[in-house]
């Protein structure tokens, strides 16, 4: 014997693949015939047809036009052959056969022509009832005010006792939003059903038939027979009617009180949004017409409620392409991206309801508001990143994904992520607070289970009275609209840091293509500094010169070159041909003698710059051992002009000093000063020895100078003498410490001071080690480098002066070294040192000792 799928015993496993689809059967206000798809043999009758039709005998295997009247038969026929879908039936209201009179729908699925009969009434205006219905909810210009009016305007056409807005949640669960009723019955309004209390193949068919009557929950089901066809199949009644309901379903409007009910689905961008459900609390059968009508309003509140939704999604756009503007606009000349983020987390902010919002980019997190605490961070950040996935990610109830954050759950609930990075190690993160709020359900939402005569089996809820369910953990929801804003931020930031990216690997290619112009200018550079130092260690040597000259006069000249090399990083790429005769023949102002200079501010190129550095030192240091400079009334006179085009022109005088005749012998130094300048610069140079004084004449080509505004400079005469500095320092033979980390520096330094009579000299090449000789034996002054290595000397420095103990720094970036507030006021020596420089330095400490 085969059984029905109505016979099957209802277990815990199947509610959710329940086959209501294939019930077997169908309601009792209609007839039904199933025939092949040319409407030629009945292949299926329920058992209700031939009765309500006016034929007696069964109606399986009849001929259609056996059954119906002809010129119905040709109606319906072509009535088919119009129905394109099968949940678009073809409708012929008021039809008669056998002298009786129907509303008729029509429609074939899969191999089947299925055809539904009810009694139709006596009047019916369906196009005045959908006209009417329609025209009251048009001009509704926002969503809830839509929701509320249109379940007053069902439940007054329809004259149900109570119709519904029944809204979808996230969580699959239902939530009456807005209610006309009974005054007599109690509200719904508000209270939440279960998900499982409309199972989902139930929610498949809401989609594919978007109406639905149950004329009775307590009355008989008829059977359709048979119940398989040749082929072993029941019939598929998804799109008809008149298909009965989940006896499951019936026992649950039972419990409610409903004896019938109709439901209308609202479907928004292809997904069910909700429906509008009616109740009626004694049996009742809504007229087919009455149902198109209810149809197409459904379907055009539908739409309304689509274009409202969209109206309030492109407002919410707008708004957010208008936060987004400032961003937009200072992304375009700002460098630093992170930065910008970092700033811009305010404006960001007012996109999305939040609590809280950080951000987190090339390793550095900013945050405001309510955010998970600091220690929390490592293990949601790591969270973050797969689930992302590159996309936006976001939960009301976080403690059910990351169990960890239940630990601030108070501060931190809901979270919604934005991926600024395919790994998601960089992201936006929008936070929310724990929302406690009471939910009323319509019963206790858990499902209960009885034994019955077919075993254990899912029994409905048999009381609806408010189940109050407190909801802890949990924020307020983000909203689809949410989410949509958040991927309109995330394209925008993403497409700023990604042309970020863009620029900065064009700038860094540049700067690779600048950085190996600038090692090979380096090295080109280097090489000559070293010929030119090569060539002064080898140039020719009085023979009667000592050693200790011999190196004097190297030291000097290397030491001319660093001032140059000096001047010129200052100057950028040139220097002030003053500041250069001012540091050349500083040592000399002393003693009474007179050294002048007059002329503009000329600036000189690098090139001339390390020319004229050599060409100085080498009339300085004869001048001092032979010339004016060597008398006390001596006086040397520098005067300099430029004309346009013509260069310019250097004159040094010399007078006062010893008598002077021309020399036999002609020296490395005196090659230098009569050949640099026009060798190196192509200019012009001339030495004359008159018995006065030597005078030469230097002229400088246009290439390679620029006149400054006019500015004239008078060195004066110097009050301390370089052999004085030496006696003070000797007098007070202080202990110095030396703090360097080149240790032939280190040697050469010592040896200086030694010279100069100092005979306690510690030396440290490091940090630990210079504050260890701190603590051990604090010394009367110090000298610093300032660079040692990847650290620098400042906490020696900021130690020393703790003690009060003198010192100076000493480095070879010149005097520009950056230095801190608190450390600005040290004097700065330059490498590479001369023991005249360190000797006069540190005798400027000495009135400092304690």
């Amino acid at each position: 014997m085969l059984l029905s799928p109505t016979d099957e015993a209802v277990s815990l496993d199947t509610c959710d693949r329940e086959p209501i689809h294939v019930p077997g059967s169908i309601q009792p206000h209609g007839c039904l015939l199933a025939c092949d798809v040319a409407l030629s043999r009945i292949e299926r009758a329920s058992a209700n047809a031939a009765a309500m039709l006016g034929h007696g005998g069964d109606l399986g295997g009849l001929r259609l036009a056996e059954v119906l009247d002809s010129a119905l038969v040709h109606d319906l026929r072509n009535a088919l052959a119009t129905a394109n879908v099968a949940s678009r039936p073809a409708l012929m209201m008021g039809a008669t056969t056998g002298g009786r009179r129907f509303d008729v729908a029509v429609h074939q699925h899969k191999s089947t022509a299925i055809i539904e009969f009810e009694p139709a009434p006596e009047s019916e205006q369906p196009l005045h009832i959908v006209r009417e219905m329609i025209g009251r909810i048009a001009d509704i210009a926002d969503v809830d005010g839509l929701v509320a009016k249109t379940a007053r305007i069902v439940a007054a056409t329809t004259g149900y006792d109570r119709v519904m807005i029944y809204r979808f949640e996230q969580d699959g669960s239902g939530k009456v939003v807005s209610e006309a009723k009974r005054a007599d019955l109690e509200s719904f309004l508000g209270q939440y059903f279960p998900a499982s209390d409309i199972p989902q193949q139930a929610r498949a068919l809401y989609l594919k038939n978007t109406i639905r009557v149950i004329s009775d929950a307590g009355g008989e089901r008829v059977p359709v027979e048979p119940v398989l066809d040749a082929s072993g199949e029941p019939l598929d009644m998804s799109f008809a009617h008149l298909r009965s309901v989940s006896p499951i379903h019936c026992e649950y409007l039972r419990n409610m009180g409903v004896a019938a009910s109709m439901s209308i689905s609202v479907i928004v961008d292809g997904q069910l949004w909700g429906l509008i459900a009616c109740h009626h609390y004694s049996p009742r059968a809504l007229p087919m017409a009455q149902r198109v009508a209810m149809e197409v309003f459904g379907e055009f509140f539908s739409l309304r409620l689509t274009s409202l939704k969209e109206r309030r999604r492109i407002a919410a756009v707008t708004g957010t392409r208008q936060a987004l503007d400032r961003f937009l606009i200072l992304s375009s000349h700002h460098e630093n991206v992170g930065e910008l983020l970092r700033q811009s987390l305010a404006e960001f902010s007012i996109l999305l309801p939040n609590d809280g919002i950080g951000v987190m980019f090339d390793g550095t997190w900013t945050a405001q508001g309510s955010v998970p605490p600091e220690e929390a961070l490592p293990e949601l950040l790591r969270f973050v990143g797969p689930v992302c996935a590159g996309r936006i990610w976001a939960t009301h109830a976080l403690s059910q994904k990351l169990p960890a954050s239940a630990d601030y759950s108070e501060r931190v609930s809901g979270m919604l992520a934005i991926p600024l990075s395919q790994t998601g190690s960089d992201c936006l993160l929008f936070f929310r607070k724990e929302w406690v709020h009471t939910l009323n359900w319509a019963g206790n939402p858990d499902k209960t289970y009885d034994t019955g005569p077919h075993g254990d089996r899912l029994t409905p809820r048999k009381s609806f009275a408010i189940w109050k369910e407190t909801v802890e953990q949990r924020s307020e929801p983000w909203t689809e609209a949410e989410r949509e804003i958040a991927e309109i931020a995330r394209v925008a930031i993403v497409e700023v840091v990604l042309r970020h990216n863009e620029l900065m690997a064009g700038e860094r290619q540049k700067s690779e293509v600048r950085q190996r112009m600038l090692n090979q200018e380096l090295s080109h550079r280097v090489k000559n500094i070293l010929a030119v130092i090569k060539s002064l260690v080898t140039g020719p040597q009085r023979h009667k010169d000592t050693i200790e000259t011999y190196v004097s006069n190297l030291q000097g000249r290397i030491e001319a070159l660093s001032v140059a090399h000096d001047q010129v990083v200052r100057g950028d790429g040139g220097g002030i041909l003053a500041d250069l005769l001012q540091a050349e023949l500083k040592p000399h102002m002393s003693g009474g003698r007179t050294v002048a200079f007059d002329g503009p501010d000329v600036w000189i190129d690098s090139r001339a710059f390390s020319v004229m550095a050599l060409v100085f030192h080498e009339l300085a240091t004869n001048a001092a051992k032979y010339g004016s400079l060597s008398a006390p009334e001596g006086a040397l006179q520098v005067r300099w002009s430029i004309e346009y085009g013509a260069g310019c022109e250097i004159v040094w005088s010399e007078s006062n000093g010893p008598i002077v005749s021309v020399p036999a012998l002609r020296g490395f130094g005196s090659a230098l000063i009569e050949r640099s300048v026009p060798y190196d610069l192509n200019g012009e140079s001339t030495i004359a020895f008159p018995p006065s004084g030597l005078v030469a004449r230097f002229l400088i080509p246009p290439l390679h100078v620029r006149q400054m505004p006019r500015y004239a400079r008078d060195a004066g005469d110097g009050q301390a003498s370089r052999s004085g500095a030496g006696a003070s320092l000797r007098q007070a033979d202080p202990a110095i410490l030396v703090v360097e980390d080149q240790m032939l520096i280190a040697l050469d330094l010592e040896s200086m001071l030694e010279e100069e009579g100092i005979t306690r000299v510690f030396a440290a090449n490091s940090v630990r080690q210079g504050l260890q000789q701190i603590d051990a034996s604090p010394p009367d002054l110090a000298v610093l480098d300032i660079n040692l290595g990847a650290t620098t000397s400042f906490p020696v420095a900021e130690a020393l002066r703790a003690r009060g103990i003198p010192f100076v720094f000493a480095t070879g970036y010149g005097e520009g070294a950056e230095l801190p507030d608190n450390l600005a006021d040290v004097p700065i020596v330059r490498k590479p040192y001369s023991r005249e420089t360190v000797a006069r330095a540190l005798t400027a400490l000495l009135p400092k000792l304690r």
